[in-house]
């Protein structure tokens, strides 16, 4: 006997199909934004071989701000603009000063600086310093886990910074590292203030670049920086404006959207640093040294801390 379609088992056992298949979509684009995020270290550091920080910043954000400009047109958004208020559009012109421009200026700098196997380790701190932030701006309370993770993230940072050399204090390069801090502060203060406002991803996004474009340009005319760059330099530009400020970006919106559960691949992005070394191993030529892969898994384990007492709540 075929069951009929007004049978509720029927209905679940589609619903249930329908789920896991949305599920395994959202796999997959979780899968594909973490994979192309582990290559823009190498691609960065690859870049400024040809161009200095501020020019790859200016073509990469050219790059994303065009794509951001072609989604929006596809997925016809532009109508969603009329929605929102002068004040809201103010807060995102600001918040488009940080990001692109204040965020990934330090960041190439520090790139600049530094080998990739630091930066991009130290990096990933940022979901801990997004943490402490919120306790001084939007009065979250800290926990022990928040603190003890602190502890096991910032060793992990000493340990990749000084090679392994825990008590000679040596390190490669104090203002990289410096830079490299501060990125995360940045990155941190501007997710805090983003998700305050009820925007669509993609038209904030868009905004924050179609302000942060000029400061980058007014930026390059103030430092009498040469808009015409190394060709080689970009091509790497065209893929960081692509593959880190934009579809991969978008991907993982997509990944977010079919999940049925955002946690089960929340935590596939920590797959993306040890990927990267790889990347960075083979593309880059640098050495990875047993203090970055330590370092790394101590940053990691810190993380994870974090996020138990998350899960507690």
């Amino acid at each position: 006997v075929i069951p009929s379609l007004d049978y509720p088992l029927f209905r679940l056992l589609q619903r249930r199909s329908f789920l896991e298949k949305n599920q395994l979509k959202a796999y997959l684009f979780a899968f594909l934004s973490v994979f192309l995020w582990s290559t823009v270290a190498s691609a960065f550091k690859l870049s400024l071989h040809y161009l200095n920080a501020t020019q790859l910043l200016f073509y990469a954000s050219s790059v994303s701000l065009v794509l951001l400009f072609c989604v929006i047109s596809y997925q016809k958004k532009w109508l969603l603009f009329k929605r929102y208020s002068i004040k809201i559009y103010w807060h995102l012109s600001l918040l488009g000063v940080i990001n692109p421009f204040t965020y990934y200026l330090v960041l190439f700098h520090a790139y600049e600086l530094l080998p990739a196997q630091e930066v991009q380790p130290i990096n990933y701190t940022w979901a801990l310093m997004l943490s402490y932030l919120s306790v001084m701006i939007l009065k979250h309370q800290i926990s022990v886990y928040d603190i003890l993770a602190g502890f096991i993230c910032y060793f992990g940072v000493f340990v990749i910074s000084t090679h392994g050399e825990l008590l000679s204090f040596s390190f490669t390069d104090l203002n990289g590292i410096g830079l490299a801090l501060f990125s995360t502060v940045l990155w941190s203060l501007y997710w805090i203030y983003t998700t305050k406002l009820n925007v669509d991803p993609l038209i904030g996004l868009f905004v924050n670049f179609l302000v942060g474009v000029p400061c980058i340009v007014g930026y390059m005319f103030m430092q009498n920086i040469a808009f015409i760059g190394d060709v080689y330099g970009m091509l790497g530009a065209f893929y960081v404006g692509l593959f880190e400020m934009g579809i991969t970006f978008i991907l993982w919106l997509q990944a977010m959207r079919y999940s049925t559960n955002t946690a089960k691949i929340a935590n596939l992005i920590f797959l993306s640093p040890f990927l990267s070394l790889l990347f960075i191993a083979y593309f880059l030529k640098e050495e990875i040294l047993p203090s970055t892969f330590i370092g790394l898994i101590l940053i990691i384990a810190g993380l994870l801390v974090q996020q138990k007492e998350r899960f507690r709540r």
